[in-house]
C-alpha cells in the first residue's frame, strides 16, 4: 500500500528550473521535470509523490500580473477536491521577484484552507553545481509530506514564512526573504520544527472558498523629502481606486507641504482609499504618535499597521473587487483577515514619545 501524500506542484517559472544556454539561464520547457526525475533524493523514503504542471509560458516573476495570481490561484481550486488524483498539498514554484506579492494574493483569494500552499523558488537553478533549489524544494516537498500546514506560505532558506508576512529583503543571498513584522511559522535545521501555536487553523464546519480578484486600478507611492505633491495630485486620479502610501518612520507625512496634505484629502473624498504603510523594514504605523501622523488621519489616509507593502497592496485589489462600500474596505483593511496584520488586542502599547 503506498501511504505517500499526493503533492500538486503549479510550475510557474522562474529560476528553480532554468537551463543554460549560449544566451544564458533561460526557461526550457520539461526541465525542471527531468532534474528532478534524474536526482533520486526526490524519490527517497518520506518524500511524497509530485505532479508536475508545466505552466505555459514559464515566466520571471518580473512579468507576473494579477492575471497570474487568478491562473494559481484556480489552478489550485481546480485541484484541491476534485480531479482524479487527491491532493494532500500544493506547491508552487515561483520566481523571487515578485514572489511576496503573489504569496499575499493567494493568502486573500483561498479562504479557510485546510491544506498546505507552500510557494518557493531558489537563487540559482538546479541545474548548477552550487545551488539553492534543490534543497529549497527538497525541504518544501518534505514539509507538505510530514506536516499539515493549512496556510499559504513561503518557504525559503531554512524558513517557512507566512506569505502575507513575507517580503524579499535579499537580492543576492540564500536568505533572499524576511519577516519583518511576525516570526517564522517554521524553522528547519537537523530537525523541521513548527511553531504550532502561531499557525491559523481552517473552520473544520466550512470548505476552502476561492474568491478571484478584477482588475482595480491600484498604485504605490513612496515618500521623499521635496515630494512635489503635484505628482501625488496625478495620481490620485480617475480610474484610481487605491493607493498604499509608504511613510517615514511610524506613518509620517510632510504635513507642512499643505498642498500634499490637500491632494490626500480631495483623493480621499473622491472615494479612493489610501493606506498608510511605514518604508521602514520592519515596525509599525501609529498616526497617533506624531502631528505628521496625525496629520494624515485628519485628511482620511487609515493606518495598514504592521502589514508589508506587499499585502497591503494584494489586500486592496481583494477588498475591491468584492463590492464593498468604500467604508466597509476601509474597516475591513485595518482588520486582521489572514494574519497579515497585528490584530490591535496583541498590539503593545505604543509610546507617542518615539524617535524620530
Amino acid at each position: 500500500m503506498n501511504s505517500r501524500k499526493n503533492v500538486y506542484i503549479a510550475y510557474t517559472g522562474g529560476t528553480v528550473g532554468m537551463k543554460e544556454t549560449p544566451d544564458g539561464l533561460q526557461p526550457a520547457r520539461d526541465h525542471l521535470q527531468q532534474l528532478m526525475d534524474n536526482m533520486p533524493e526526490f524519490r527517497a523514503e518520506g518524500m511524497p509523490n509530485y505532479f508536475i504542471h508545466e505552466y505555459d509560458p514559464l515566466l520571471d516573476s518580473s512579468n507576473m500580473t494579477p492575471n497570474e495570481w487568478i491562473k494559481i490561484a484556480e489552478d489550485i481550486r481546480d485541484h484541491y477536491s476534485n480531479g482524479e488524483r487527491q491532493y494532500d498539498a500544493f506547491v508552487v514554484i515561483h520566481g523571487t521577484d515578485t514572489m511576496a506579492f503573489t504569496a499575499s494574493a493567494l493568502s486573500f483569494m483561498l479562504e479557510n484552507l485546510g491544506k498546505p500552499v507552500l510557494v518557493t523558488g531558489a537563487q540559482i537553478p538546479l541545474c548548477q553545481p552550487r545551488n539553492d533549489a534543490r534543497m529549497n524544494l527538497i525541504t518544501t516537498l518534505q514539509i507538505c509530506s510530514e506536516m499539515t500546514v493549512p496556510e499559504v506560505c513561503v518557504y525559503f532558506n531554512g524558513e517557512l514564512l507566512r506569505g502575507c508576512r513575507a517580503t524579499k529583503a535579499h537580492a543576492d543571498q540564500f536568505k533572499a526573504f524576511e519577516s519583518p513584522n511576525f516570526p517564522p511559522l517554521g524553522r528547519v535545521g537537523t530537525c523541521i520544527k513548527i511553531n504550532w501555536a502561531l499557525v491559523r487553523q481552517p473552520d473544520p464546519h466550512k470548505s476552502m472558498l476561492y474568491m478571484t480578484i478584477h482588475h482595480p486600478v491600484i498604485a504605490s507611492i513612496r515618500l521623499f523629502p521635496g515630494i512635489d505633491s503635484k505628482v501625488v495630485s496625478h495620481i490620485l486620479q480617475p480610474p484610481l481606486r487605491g493607493l498604499v502610501l509608504e511613510t517615514f518612520g511610524v506613518g509620517n507625512a510632510p504635513s507642512s507641504n499643505r498642498a500634499l496634505m490637500e491632494a490626500l484629502r480631495q483623493g480621499n473624498e473622491s472615494g479612493i482609499v489610501i493606506v498608510n504603510v511605514t518604508q521602514c523594514f520592519s515596525g509599525t504605523v501609529n498616526q497617533d504618535g506624531y502631528e505628521t501622523g496625525s496629520g494624515l488621519a485628519k485628511v482620511g489616509v487609515i493606518s495598514g499597521y504592521d502589514m508589508t507593502c506587499e499585502a497591503a497592496l494584494t489586500k486592496l485589489y481583494f477588498l475591491l473587487s468584492r463590492g464593498f462600500s468604500i467604508e466597509k474596505v476601509k474597516h475591513l483593511m485595518q482588520e486582521n483577515l489572514r494574519g497579515e496584520l497585528t490584530p490591535e488586542s496583541e498590539r503593545a502599547p505604543i509610546s507617542p514619545l518615539l524617535p524620530i
